[in-house]
């Protein structure tokens, strides 16, 4: 697994060549509360999480509060409300973040975050933020791309709704800024977004294209489209996480709950060490049944000088005797000594 593009973030070593990469991302599941927060912090590491992502912004930094038809959104989950009710639910303060940053810290989890501005950068980067994550809808915001990268830290950037000339150029823009390497994320930036619409074999595709680690961002209900993507090669998975979805929530309807999001971490890392390598040899597990395996058995009495044929040599199992490859120059030779039925043949019983 050598020469493979990889990063690190926190030490952590990133690609296709090491254990996938799962990041929980709890968004605004924290409705309003810091206290929720933090909870959502213990629950998500003890889903055994390798990061968990929050998002920095407020209402005002990433959009406007203007009553025009643009700013509001039609059709979906978030149907006819504004971009600024939205935001403003689903913010997580900036005054919260310390104290975010602080329990993920004590309870030994990577954290970072998606910034939505240059001061969202800023003070990710003054919490000690060892990586950032730029949002599909970002992709092709080049100057905050350059201004992150300028921080000399990772970036992952989620690709949902850019082309493949965007994808490059948000790539080029990062590592031109300084950025310590970057991570490419397949996603479809639907909420949720439907399995028949994940087309999880671009990850093979990017992978081909572009020298780095390729993962999944995924809005998909359940889990099946990321342990498809482990299958696949992706280094990376990034699910929304609730503590649970009766709760409610901006992303609530598509995010996983604990027990789920644990199997998910389990089945994506379980998948990856399924894939091993290509190969043809007899592995160590396999040794004690190859005992098992069909060879030739002595299945009637035999006199010694009477003909082999069918009605007494049989191919069976288990594996002590002449390799079934050899039957046809068994049968029509004569037995060199009388055979019982239930032994292995062997060539010093055959004239």
């Amino acid at each position: 697994m050598t020469g493979l593009p990889e990063i690190q973030i926190a030490g952590r070593r990133i690609g296709a060549g090491h254990e996938p990469y799962v990041i929980c991302e709890l968004s605004g599941n924290h409705n309003g509360s810091l206290d929720r927060a933090l909870t959502l912090v213990d629950a998500a590491a003890d889903t055994g999480c390798d990061a968990i992502k929050v998002q920095t912004y407020t209402a005002d930094t990433i959009t406007m509060d203007v009553d025009r038809p643009e700013f509001k959104i039609h059709g979906g989950l978030w149907d006819g409300r504004s971009l600024y009710e939205l935001y403003q639910e689903a913010q997580t303060p900036f005054e919260w973040h310390a104290a975010i940053f602080e329990r993920a810290a004590k309870r030994g989890v990577t954290i970072f975050s998606s910034p939505f501005d240059e001061t969202a950068i800023d003070l990710l980067d003054s919490l000690g933020a060892p990586a950032f994550k730029i949002a599909s809808f970002e992709a092709i915001d080049l100057p905050l791309i350059r201004y992150a990268a300028g921080k000399g830290k990772p970036l992952i950037i989620s690709t949902g709704m850019a082309n493949l000339a965007e994808i490059a150029a948000a790539r080029d823009a990062a590592l031109a800024g300084g950025a310590a390497g970057v991570v490419l994320l397949h996603c479809v930036s639907s909420y949720p977004a439907a399995l028949e619409d994940a087309n999880v074999r671009t990850v093979v595709d990017m992978a081909a294209r572009f020298d780095c680690p390729i993962g999944l961002s995924d809005h998909t209900h359940g889990t099946a489209a990321s342990v498809a993507a482990i299958a696949l090669g992706a280094s990376v998975v990034e699910k929304h996480f609730t503590l649970a979805r009766a709760d409610g929530g901006p992303d609530a309807a598509f995010s996983l709950e604990p027990a789920e999001f644990k199997a998910l971490v389990r089945d994506c890392k379980d998948a990856w060490t399924a894939l091993g390598r290509a190969h043809y040899d007899l592995l160590g597990s396999e040794t004690a049944n190859r005992q098992f395996r069909r060879s030739l058995y002595v299945s009637a009495d035999v006199k010694a000088g009477e003909t082999l044929s069918r009605a007494n040599v049989r191919s069976i199992r288990p594996g002590n005797g002449l390799a079934p490859v050899h039957l046809d120059e068994v049968l029509g030779r004569t037995a060199t000594r009388d055979l019982a039925r239930g032994e292995p043949l062997a060539w010093n019983m055959v004239g």
